[in-house]
């Protein structure tokens, strides 16, 4: 078992000081901070009974929000003042926070607790879904999200934060994928490490920051059937190469914490897996940080069928690495006791409170429990207009425009009458989505400007804005057709606000069916039946099935869940005030027959010829094997123009690297940005390859004839992948560059050969 490290001898002096009940305030002249951190937590540890390190491995949820199943019946409140919790989750706000510490400081040694909450995409101003920030491609303005978020849950008293999501989902039936940054891998592992930075800041402790949590580890992202904590089968290569470099990423960019994942992996649950936690987390990558399962995921080692009650599920959670029990109540009942008898080394118990209590020291908290809990600054950063207007730059960036046949959008100012149609059109508070935070006292329904109030305020003067709800979301009454039809026939153009409401993406929210729901596609299909031009707008947690739309609707805006300042950002891209520039993170299915679809998948040795001849090939008979809208696909107001594609070297030796450039024009005629990306393939290799992998993009704004060249480095590292042996090599050979606007939109290509 892992050993905690043992006292520096130079440090006895502070040791004395710790053991005497003073924690050494500063590092002594030339000491490490880490060093003296260390140092107090072996002093403290050596003061605490077994019960009190058990306490700080137990995490409870407040009373303001449930984010799952409680299972705790005692006195919650007496636990922490009597050192028997270590942390809680679901607590808001900075009076709350600051009374659950005064609890904690009744206790005999003092130990601070632990505030954690899931401030998934915003805490009191909302931002885009993850999903749909990562239809930016803007890795600065993911930073800026978490950033945001945690300045704003830090002033509350909040330390910890449940994010980011970075499990690879390339099943839209699966309603987490709303939390994530979709199906690449290198996207993603991009996406990872610019969150963690978000929220973490440039050093723990800092009142703008929060310790983030790299989750849920690992593959809880390809559950079979798209079916929440459901079981995951894979092979150990497939597992490293798509699934595990994300959270390899977070963890290179300091992550504090890790989250199991509710999922078995091959059979054994991850909360209880030794070769995830323990081997590769702890052991091959080095992790020092808290390790935590998910809400209960401890006690649900029995209905798993690997443990036979809650002792022996707690006893598997804590030799595989797991550190906090979450909710289930396990560590609280039987840890000690596991301890007492033998089975459980107390030093095990040790190296995982020893990992709690150096986060505590890092934060702060023994200095000042309540130095978050500041009630004057969280008024003053709640109340900050600069969040705002951060929360509409991530929203507008995150738009996807998916089609604009007959330049429908921008909307001309040429239009007279606008017909608003759909039971989206006035959204406010579905706009937040899921994992949104609603604060106590806010009425979400008043403070969020809808799509609708705000186009109507950008046309006030030359257009008129009409209106009718049409349908409700998911109902089955078909009462307000008419007056749609009649109203859209009064138009000249007619948008058409469609998708899911705030309940129907996010935990538990997995759907077989993810056509849109309710009668809103027959509404589609009667509006676009009174001939009037019709501009679709996708409000969604999850890429949904739109093939009539597709195939009949000339304009169509994916606009996912925006937050806060979806409203402001949905009209300033219909009025051209802003220029969408966002690509999907996540291929589009026709149908869910095809589902996981995926770009970068291998060739088989039957091989679909397109959708051409599909005898005995990899197709199928009545449906198309290409998604409806391609990974990496989005579309702009304006066009751009590829040339002069460079390679510094078209052979490389060992660890060169290659220079790849190429020229972007804009050849429209607005300003714009484009994502220029570049994707690899090796095409012969001792294990079959993908067709095409991402392997860089940039962000390009340029006005009209403006051109720029861009630069992107290939090292022996982007050309590596875990062969049959499972070991990391870049095999010597032909490689080829594709570069180009999406996935299936490539404009550029050449050729490069690994010698050695």
């Amino acid at each position: 078992m892992p050993q905690p490290p043992r006292p520096l001898p130079l440090l006895a002096a502070l040791l004395a000081l710790a053991l005497a009940g003073t924690p050494a305030r500063a590092p002594a002249q030339g000491t490490p901070a880490e060093a003296v951190i260390e140092a107090r937590v072996s002093a403290l540890l050596a003061q605490m009974t077994l019960e009190e390190k058990v306490g700080q491995l137990t995490q409870y949820s407040g009373e303001q929000q449930k984010t799952g199943p409680v299972t705790f019946a005692d006195d919650r409140l007496a636990a922490i003042r009597s050192g028997r919790v270590g942390s809680v989750l679901n607590v808001t706000g900075a009076d709350n926070t600051r009374h659950y510490q005064q609890l904690a400081m009744q206790s005999r040694l003092k130990i601070p607790l632990l505030v954690a909450q899931d401030v998934i995409h915003g805490y009191g101003t909302t931002f885009p879904i993850p999903l749909a920030e990562a239809a930016s491609w803007d890795l600065e303005a993911m930073r800026l999200s978490a950033h945001v978020a945690a300045t704003e849950a830090a002033a509350a008293g909040v330390h910890w934060t449940f994010a980011p999501m970075v499990d690879i989902a390339r099943d839209p039936r699966w309603g987490r994928v709303m939390e994530g940054a979709g199906e690449d891998t290198y996207l993603g592992s991009r996406i990872a490490a610019a969150r963690v930075q978000g929220f973490q800041g440039e050093q723990p402790g800092a009142l703008d920051s929060v310790m983030a949590t790299a989750k849920h580890f690992a593959a809880y992202g390809a559950a079979v059937g798209g079916r929440d904590y459901n079981t995951t089968d894979m092979s150990e290569r497939q597992l490293r190469e798509t699934y595990l470099p994300p959270f390899r990423a977070a963890a290179d960019a300091g992550v504090a914490t890790f989250m199991n994942s509710f999922n078995d992996l091959n059979g054994v649950p991850a909360t209880a897996s030794r070769h995830l936690q323990r081997e590769i987390l702890k052991g091959e990558w080095g992790f020092q940080g808290i390790v935590v399962s998910d809400w209960g995921s401890i006690g649900e080692l029995v209905k798993h069928g690997v443990a036979a009650n809650d002792k022996e599920a707690a006893y598997l959670a804590i030799m595989a690495g797991n550190d906090i029990d979450m909710e289930s109540n396990a560590y609280a009942r039987y840890l000690a006791e596991l301890v007492n008898e033998g089975r459980v080394p107390v030093t095990v118990v040790d190296e995982a409170v020893r990992r709690v209590l150096r986060m505590k020291f890092r934060l702060g908290l023994f200095e000042d429990p309540y130095r978050y809990s500041d009630e004057a600054r969280e008024q003053r950063v709640l109340a900050d207009p600069a969040n705002a207007v951060a929360a509409r730059r991530v929203a507008r960036e995150s738009i996807v425009l998916l089609k604009n046949e007959g330049s429908l959008l921008p909307l001309a100012a040429t239009l007279k009458k606008i017909a608003f149609i759909g039971p989206l059109a006035k959204a406010t508070r579905d706009n937040l989505g899921g994992w949104s935070i609603e604060l106590q006292g806010v009425d979400y329904t008043k403070t969020i400007p809808s799509a609708f109030t705000q186009l109507q305020k950008r046309l006030a003067g030359h257009t008129e804005l009409l209106y009718a709800q049409g349908s409700t979301v998911s109902g089955t009454s078909k009462a307000g057709f008419g007056e749609a039809v009649a109203v859209a026939r009064q138009a000249d153009l007619v948008l058409l606000s469609v998708g899911e409401d705030i309940d129907m993406a996010g935990e538990a929210k997995s759907r077989s069916n993810i056509h849109l729901p309710g009668v809103q596609e027959e509404l589609v299909r009667a509006i676009v039946a009174t001939g009037k031009p019709v501009v679709l707008l996708v409000s969604a947690g999850r890429p949904l099935v739109l093939e009539y739309a597709a195939e009949h609707v000339p304009a169509i805006v994916y606009t996912w869940w925006l937050g806060s300042e979806a409203g402001n950002a949905i009209a300033d891209v219909l009025t051209g005030g802003y220029n969408p520039s966002g690509k999907l993170p996540i291929s589009f299915p026709r149908s869910e027959g095809q589902i996981p679809i995926y770009y970068n998948h291998p060739n088989t040795g039957r091989p679909s010829d397109g959708d051409g001849d599909r005898s005995f090939r990899s197709a199928y008979i009545d449906l198309s094997i290409h998604p409806r809208w391609a990974f990496g696909h989005g579309l702009s107001y304006t066009s751009f123009a590829y040339s002069d594609l460079k390679l510094d070297r078209h052979a490389v030796h060992g660890n060169e690297t290659i220079d790849v450039s190429a020229v972007v024009r804009n050849s429209g005629t607005r300003a714009g940005t484009e994502v220029v990306q570049l994707y690899l393939r090796d095409p012969v290799a001792s294990v079959a390859r993908p067709i095409q992998e991402l392997r860089g993009f940039e962000r390009v704004t340029l006005a009209p004839g403006e051109r720029r060249t861009v630069h992107f480095a290939l090292d022996r590292e982007a050309l590596s992948f875990w062969n049959a042996d499972l070991k990391w090599v870049a095999e010597p050979g032909e490689f080829r560059i594709m570069i180009g606007a999406a996935s299936d939109d490539i404009r550029l290509r050449d050729t490069f050969t690994l010698l050695d």
